[in-house]
């Protein structure tokens, strides 16, 4: 059994789109291996369903639904209307001992590398000399004929799984080098969509 504080918890972000929560299996999948891996009564006697959880309705046209998990099952959902986060470059920081396996609501080691971001929007995170993810989003580049997604990335998120499972992402050992050469870089996450935000490697600072 995982020993895990009282106080942890977990959360997944999700997207509804007209009226439609999306990829709401994905999101169920990933909560049912954090719950198995933390609270494993809940996986026997009350594993939350989000297709009950969640109620999208048609006057949504792009929310962001916050459901908050933890040891006594699903303690918080809030709905907020989504605004994409405008991100025009990056900066390169590393941290060889950052762990983000789980979608905890504990983002203060997350937080503080944010904190080096200097004058840019945001941060690319290198573990043990290679890419991850930033502080929020996964990361692809594109290599010239593959979109390439780091294989060991901080968190395994949903649209990455999506992506992969489609065959729009392969994963790969990403170095500095290769993100630099890399003709074009896309963030993407449960809120967004592949493609609508990339980034010129000119805008990456290191």
């Amino acid at each position: 059994m995982a020993l895990v504080n009282m106080n942890t918890q977990f959360v997944e972000t999700i997207k509804i789109k007209n009226g439609r929560a999306m990829l709401l299996g994905y999101h169920q999948a990933r909560m049912e291996r954090t719950i198995r891996r933390f609270f494993p009564r809940l996986a026997v006697s009350a594993m939350p369903s989000l297709e009950q959880i969640v109620e999208a309705t048609a006057d949504m046209e792009l929310y962001k639904v916050r459901i908050v998990y933890g040891e006594q099952g699903v303690e918080l959902v809030e709905y907020v209307p989504y605004s994409m986060r405008q991100i025009h470059s990056l900066k390169v920081v590393c941290d060889d001992d950052i762990e983000y396996s789980y979608k905890s609501t504990d983002r203060s080691r997350l937080n503080a590398l944010v904190e080096k971001k200097g004058c840019c929007d945001e941060i690319i995170i290198i573990k043990n000399g290679l890419v991850t993810d930033t502080s929020f989003t996964n990361i692809a580049i594109y290599d010239g004929t593959d979109w390439l997604t780091p294989k060991h990335p901080l968190l395994a998120g949903t649209k990455r799984a999506y992506l992969l499972d489609r065959d729009v992402i392969k994963e790969a050992d990403i170095t500095i080098n290769d993100l630099m050469r890399a003709k074009r870089l896309r963030l993407f996450n449960a809120m967004i969509d592949f493609g609508e935000r990339e980034i010129p490697t000119s805008q990456v600072i290191i």
